[in-house]
């Protein structure tokens, strides 16, 4: 079973990069591409998250040890990440008015679809990760905190934002109910997270 899971984590991790790196080469081509902001995208940052998660989880297993507590716990945060990215992009952002001249279909599909869903029921099922505490849920709220004070400084300074609803434009009033809404939704999946940190379903 260990190796099973172990290929299907590397798996993912193959998939994120050669994701990635389609949709970069794709970007290039865009007469508006600009590498910051491509790496400045949630989605973009999330799926490096967890695919660094699956290759730290994948070394410890080479050296036949088990991920420590520090280690769960950027696994545990990683997967909040993805499935928001999951969630988000299903629920706001599918139908939503994008540029989507310059998309790769396939790598869409796998870096807000396949990857999310994966993540989640890697963590859910495989017992291999320390069972976390209430309280690791403020960390996972450290980096979208960040990301969302560099985003909303960009959008009052540069025009720029990787989404329509964190657009200025709308008012901030807008943005401010928004950004609320997506920080509720990564507390309760964080809690979520914690819960299931305790569930062994598939024992490794």
């Amino acid at each position: 079973m260990r190796t099973l899971v172990n290929a299907l984590r590397l798996i993912a991790v193959i998939a994120v990069v050669a994701a990635i790196v389609a949709q970069f080469i794709r970007s290039v081509e865009s007469p508006t591409y600009a590498f910051f902001n491509f790496f400045g995208y949630f989605t973009i940052q999330s799926n490096v998250f967890i695919a660094a998660a699956f290759a730290i989880t994948l070394v410890a297993a080479a050296r036949r040890k088990r991920d420590g507590l520090g280690v769960s716990v950027f696994r545990g945060a990683a997967t909040v990440y993805i499935a928001t990215t999951g969630i988000v992009y299903n629920t706001l952002l599918v139908n939503a008015a994008l540029d989507n001249s310059f998309t790769v279909q396939w790598s869409n599909d796998v870096l807000h679809k396949i990857l999310p869903v994966y993540a989640v029921l890697d963590w859910l099922l495989f017992s291999d990760r320390a069972k976390l505490l209430l309280r690791h849920v403020w960390w996972f709220l450290l980096y979208p905190a960040v990301w969302l004070v560099v985003i909303l400084i960009r959008g009052a300074t540069d025009g720029w934002v990787p989404y329509p609803f964190l657009d200025p434009a709308q008012g901030y009033g807008a943005v401010a109910l928004y950004s609320l809404g997506v920080a509720v939704f990564i507390a309760l999946m964080g809690v979520l997270v914690v819960g299931m940190s305790r569930l062994r379903l598939v024992k490794l």
